[in-house]
């Protein structure tokens, strides 16, 4: 089995920083993409930022400039630094691996973070 943690999530007012992590563990035997979602309350979940096994990253529009994703290949671990946010980021954040194990290749989530970003 695979599993997926996130943790880092909370209230903030807006402006300020958060920084989620996200570890996978289990029978991994490789990771390709690893990123993160989002899903605001009656809207539908997004890609937030993406890394590759190569470092290739990619994040939405909304995000550029605010928020960096990166990765950790030898701990399987995935981090989301959040800067000046604002209350439009408020959601639950949801950490998303592409995994090889040996079961083969499956997605995987977390069970989500709430980020809650007050004006």
């Amino acid at each position: 089995q695979v599993k997926l943690v996130e943790s880092g999530g909370g209230l903030v007012q807006a402006g300020g920083s958060l920084r989620l992590s996200c570890a996978a563990s289990g029978s991994i035997l490789s990771i390709y993409a690893m990123g993160w979602y989002r899903q605001a309350p009656g809207k539908q979940r997004e890609l937030v930022a993406k890394i590759t096994s190569g470092g290739t990253a990619n994040s939405a529009d909304s995000v550029k400039g605010r928020f960096t994703i990166s990765r950790d290949n030898a701990k399987n671990t995935v981090s989301l630094q959040m800067n000046s946010l604002e209350p439009e980021d408020t959601a639950v954040y949801y950490c998303n691996a592409h995994v090889v194990s040996k079961w083969g290749l499956r997605d995987y989530w977390g069970q989500g973070t709430q980020v809650t970003v007050s004006s």
